[in-house]
């Protein structure tokens, strides 16, 4: 393969170069249930926290968690107005909310207490926003950014009565941080390519699992278009997995279409699971997978 900057390329590069060996005897129909955080889910597909869908599709984002809530499915959200967030809990999905990472720590304590009285599911912050691509800290739409450190890490998810998820994860040094600052999860995601040659997330989940050693869920984000995507991931490992720009171009069609998206990658999903064997969630074996070359 020849290689470009583009992080998404990389990715998708990767996904495609993991094949998958049939097992038929003694399979069955699976479950594609999700237990997570105390609660029970009927598929293991996540919205990805994406912002400021307006441009989209008119009140995007709340249409983007109905789509969730319609599928039982945890949903994701990233920057917005409070009362907007207000809206997307009403919908009943069980919401993730993602804070950036603020310059004053004060917007984001703020922010963490505002979504936990709001009701969503958990919490968490997007730390790759940190810094801009010119050697200094990142600005988002005129608000300045930081980067945080362990400590300060460490006090945001005691700050939160709910558990408290970091995403941007693409290292076992982050991985190891965040399990120990008491993280309650962490999601793999290079951000769209936010840095070029951003090494897959999926490449990196079984050196990060070894660091988190199933103490903590490990979520996957990036570039996952189909069941297969998701099948790949649950197979080597991850806990549950973010599908967003895959989705956005069905939210003009409103919620019913989105969700409808979401309900046939979960079939596809279930589909090869079935071909290789695989009961439920807790089954996934690594060993159907096999890497071809580029």
């Amino acid at each position: 393969m020849e290689y470009t900057a583009n992080s998404d390329k990389i990715t998708r590069d990767y996904f495609d170069s993991l094949l998958l060996e049939p097992r038929y005897i003694d399979s069955t129909l699976p479950s594609t249930k999700l237990e997570l955080y105390g609660r029970t889910f009927d598929t293991p597909i996540m919205t990805a926290a994406l912002s400021h869908l307006g441009n989209t599709a008119p009140n995007g984002m709340v249409i983007y968690a109905q789509a969730a809530a319609k599928n039982n499915a945890v949903h994701w959200v990233g920057m917005g107005e409070d009362k907007e967030l207000e809206e997307i809990c009403a919908t009943g999905a069980a919401t993730v909310k993602i804070v950036k990472p603020h310059a004053d720590n004060k917007e984001v304590f703020r922010k963490i207490e505002h979504a936990v009285n709001a009701g969503c599911f958990a919490v968490g912050m997007d730390i790759d926003h940190s810094f801009n691509g010119s050697g200094g800290y990142d600005n988002v739409l005129e608000l300045p950014m930081k980067s945080k450190s362990f400590e300060e890490l460490r006090d945001f998810v005691q700050a939160s009565k709910v558990p408290f998820i970091v995403k941007g994860v693409l290292s076992t040094k982050d991985a190891e941080k965040c399990l120990k600052a008491g993280c309650k999860g962490i999601q793999l995601s290079h951000h769209h390519g936010i840095m070029q040659y951003s090494v897959p997330p999926l490449m990196m989940i079984t050196e990060i699992l070894e660091v988190t050693r199933g103490e903590i869920p490990v979520f996957v984000d990036c570039g996952i278009e189909s069941g297969m995507d998701i099948y790949k991931c649950l197979a080597l490992g991850a806990t549950a997995v973010s599908v967003g720009r895959h989705l956005m171009p069905l939210l003009k069609n409103g919620a019913d279409a989105t969700a409808n998206r979401i309900k046939e990658m979960t079939g596809e999903l279930a589909s090869v699971m079935a071909r290789t064997g695989i009961k439920d969630l807790n089954s996934f074996d690594p060993t159907v997978i096999h890497k071809r070359a580029f």
